[in-house]
């Protein structure tokens, strides 16, 4: 009985958290919160600052004073009491600028991809996905019924390999702007390969809201192909400095989301002065579309001083694309974190980015360019850089 007892109290549910843990502090890539505020920023996703802007900050406060009746919380679900003549408005408002028919808020973008990847692709169709696509898509393409498949990254070669192998109504799922390497999806050439076989292309445009286009209003737009995009999924946490997210297509596609997403149906709206803060945030930005000037300046002169840096390691390089995100390669988890700890301790706010996240060999420093950061913050970086023996 004793030794039965003992097996028992080792699978206990408090035992095996602790060794699932304990395995990955072993590899390298065990998590935790920390807080680093008065650092140079080279981590956030604030790429034009409007999460630190006090000018937009005074909007949002003046908007919402404006407002008629305020609550605290949206008190329900769209469906049920938390909608609003404004929150519809603002809905109409996002829809004239991504140039889209429709659109429908969400909470943030994770549960927005999820929504749509869980719920319209049916049982006997097929999703095909971009192989560095977002998390919050692949576990929404778990949750549908629909045959799954990645392709090679920005590879139409392999992905018509794929959709050589599907069934059903086929959607293709991809990004504008990778969150890891910072390069931009191949667009205009995955569609031509989707329209060949019929297949609907949906597009992330997390890392592009606010920071592409007209108004902010992303990649696709910027290629005039928003006619040809089945459906673009757009995030305010990162660009836009506020929270919320949502999906633009067809009314169609819209009314389908009301009565079948089941992220949008079970869960309390966003409150009143979310809504006022996205409404704010992209009036604002029109009137300072010199931030995405002065980004895409910082990121030329980063992406300069990258290819002149005389590396002392060959296993390490950069990935510099034409976008706000960067990435220093530093295979192995110890190896990226220890010099995400030295650029920390000489002020410069960045973060590791570890395997499994990643994959093994991939590991890095992620750095994210913003409007606010200056060419003397850069010129300090490579030299802190040149110091730590890279």
């Amino acid at each position: 009985m004793k030794i039965i007892a003992k097996e028992i109290e080792n699978l206990t549910a408090e035992n095996q958290l602790r060794e699932l843990l304990n395995k990955r502090e072993l590899k390298g890539n065990i998590r935790s919160l920390t807080t680093t505020d008065s650092l140079i920023d080279f981590f956030s996703n604030d790429y034009l600052g409007l999460a630190g802007s006090q000018e937009l900050w005074q909007m949002i406060r003046q908007n919402y004073d404006a407002l008629g009746s305020k609550k605290n919380g949206a008190t329900g679900s769209r469906l049920l009491s938390g909608n609003s003549a404004y929150c519809e408005d603002l809905e109409s408002y996002l829809a004239s600028i991504f140039k889209a028919e429709a659109t429908l808020l969400f909470n943030s973008g994770y549960s927005a991809n999820q929504a749509v990847l869980s719920s319209v692709p049916q049982k006997g169709d097929t999703i095909i996905y971009d192989e560095h696509i977002h998390a919050c898509i692949k576990e929404g393409a778990r949750l549908s019924f629909a045959r799954q498949y990645s392709f090679k990254h920005n590879d139409t070669v392999d992905l018509t390999k794929k959709l050589d192998r599907s069934e059903g109504n086929i959607f293709v799922v991809v990004e504008s702007v990778y969150s890891m390497d910072g390069n931009a999806g191949q667009i205009q050439e995955i569609l031509a390969v989707c329209k060949a076989y019929g297949a609907s292309l949906i597009v992330d445009e997390a890392h592009s809201t606010g920071v592409m286009g007209a108004g902010g209003n992303g990649l696709v737009c910027s290629l005039g192909l928003e006619k040809e995009v089945f459906l673009r999924i757009y995030t305010f946490g990162k660009g836009m400095g506020v929270h919320g997210a949502c999906v633009a297509g067809a009314q169609l596609v819209r009314d389908y989301l009301i009565n079948f997403a089941r992220s949008f149906i079970y869960t309390t709206a966003l409150p009143a002065h979310s809504l006022v803060s996205i409404r704010s945030a992209f009036d604002y930005l029109q009137d300072h579309l010199v931030l995405q000037d002065q980004l895409h300046t910082i990121a030329n002169y980063f992406d300069l001083k990258a290819r002149e840096y005389p590396f002392k390691n060959s296993g390490n390089y950069f990935l510099c694309n034409k976008s706000a995100i960067k990435a220093l390669i530093v295979p192995g988890n110890h190896k990226a974190k220890a010099l995400a700890m030295s650029l920390q301790a000489e002020g410069f706010n960045v973060r590791p980015i570890l395997s499994p996240t990643v994959k093994a060999g991939g590991e890095r420093i992620r750095i994210c360019l913003h409007a606010f950061n200056t060419k003397n913050e850069i010129d300090q970086f490579f030299n802190v850089l040149y110091k730590n023996a890279l």
